[in-house]
């Protein structure tokens, strides 16, 4: 199988390229990158070709392709990629409105394509077996959860909203959002949030926030997702959910497979993962959905309706009220 990376503009596209080169029989043969400095660095580095249009990537031999651009411009290269019969497996947020996540969508169906969208927590084991402890009825049923994806502010595009379509809440909203839709198997029906820019000054966008949302089941939730870590911190964030239920409580933290390295040639502890690789477990299970031919794990519609509730919240922090959810 041959895949492509559109763009390296997100960290997360040298994640995903080492983690092609871990599965038999798939290749990493093509690189678009609108900047050919970041492009060709890329293509050197992993052994693929390197072309600045990605309209001339899609006109390969690739199977499937990974976007990795800025948000604002997935919508373009998911629509081009369904076009050009490529499967997709799109970073997150899957856009920055719902006008372009919808058209995303409707091509890839209309063109017969996977677009599946890049939410890793949902593949590690801690997260799976959460899961599977909840639908086992080992806690009851579910009162309220409390998530945090609190990290470091990534800077570059992601503080423009004109490319990245927000700050912190928009982000860091969407992977706890849709691990809570995925495990309680409901909706949000309302978003109360306050949202805010306290850490860094003179930033266009927000980083941070507190949000408050209520499922159509009942259960409640609140959810943090400041960019709130400063630079010398040991990683670059969380991702917990503690779960209350009337017959027990759950803590899950999907970072502490890890070892606190100290060094003076690095100037500040760090982390060092020991652990499983949710970036491996994404790129595998995208993998072999493409092979199957069967429907992705993480769906266009897991990333509509995960965005949503990112936007409702910046719509409740404007109008200081609770939003109800319209959804698409």
């Amino acid at each position: 199988m041959k895949i492509g990376i559109i763009s390296f503009a997100h960290m997360h596209a040298y994640s995903y390229a080492r983690a092609i080169q871990q599965i038999p029989d798939v290749e990493l043969t093509i690189i678009a990158d609108e900047d050919p400095k970041r492009g060709q660095t890329a293509a050197t580095e992993l052994g693929a070709t390197y072309v600045q249009d990605y309209h001339e990537l899609l006109k390969t031999d690739v199977d499937a392709v990974i976007v990795c651009s800025e948000n604002a411009k997935h919508a373009d290269i998911v629509v081009a990629a369904a076009e050009a019969k490529k499967h997709v497996l799109c970073e997150k947020p899957i856009a920055t409105n719902v006008a372009d996540a919808t058209r995303m969508i409707a091509a890839c169906k209309k063109h017969g394509t996977l677009l599946q969208i890049a939410f890793p927590v949902r593949f590690h084991p801690s997260v799976r077996r959460v899961k599977e402890l909840i639908d086992d009825g080992k806690i009851g049923r579910i009162l309220a959860m409390r998530g945090t994806n609190r990290g470091q502010n990534p800077g570059g595009w992601f503080v423009d909203k004109q490319l990245s379509g927000g700050g912190a809440v928009l982000d860091h909203t969407v992977h706890v959002l849709d691990i809570m839709r995925w495990l309680t198997g409901s909706e949000v029906r309302e978003v109360f949030a306050e949202v805010d820019t306290r850490f860094y000054e003179n930033l266009p966008v927000d980083d941070c926030g507190l949000l408050l949302f209520e499922f159509e089941n009942g259960i409640i939730a609140s959810h943090d997702p400041s960019w709130s870590r400063p630079r010398t911190y040991p990683t670059w964030g969380d991702v917990t959910i503690e779960i209350i239920g009337t017959d027990g409580v759950l803590e899950l933290d999907s970072n502490a497979q890890h070892m606190t390295l100290h060094s003076d040639d690095r100037g500040h502890a760090t982390y060092q993962n020991w652990g499983n690789d949710m970036d491996e477990l994404l790129i595998a299970d995208f993998i072999q959905s493409v092979r199957d031919n069967k429907a992705p794990s993480v769906t266009g519609e897991d990333g509509l309706r995960a965005m949503e509730v990112a936007l409702a919240a910046y719509e409740s922090a404007k109008v200081k009220a609770p939003v109800q959810l319209q959804r698409a």
